[in-house]
């Protein structure tokens, strides 16, 4: 049975440009476990449906980091 679980991730210094939303849409939708992502750049939040046998929500908020981010404590959705 799939499992998936919704998160959102509070996103620093993101701004309003869609260009680091996208940045960061692109990575995590290439994570394994994420099921779909959207980021929205005027709330600084990304939206995470994932499942949680494949990855967890600390990951996902490395791989913002990773693209040059600052992510905030993932939340439940």
């Amino acid at each position: 049975m799939d499992i998936k679980r919704g998160l959102q991730i509070p996103v620093y210094d993101l701004g309003c440009g869609g260009a680091g939303a996208t940045t960061i849409e692109r990575e995590l939708a290439t994570t394994d476990g994420v099921v779909s992502v959207y980021v929205n750049p005027a709330t600084e939040t990304a939206y995470v449906d994932y499942d949680p046998a494949e990855t967890d929500a600390w990951t996902l908020a490395r791989v913002i980091e990773q693209v040059g981010y600052r992510a905030g404590r993932p939340r439940g959705a």
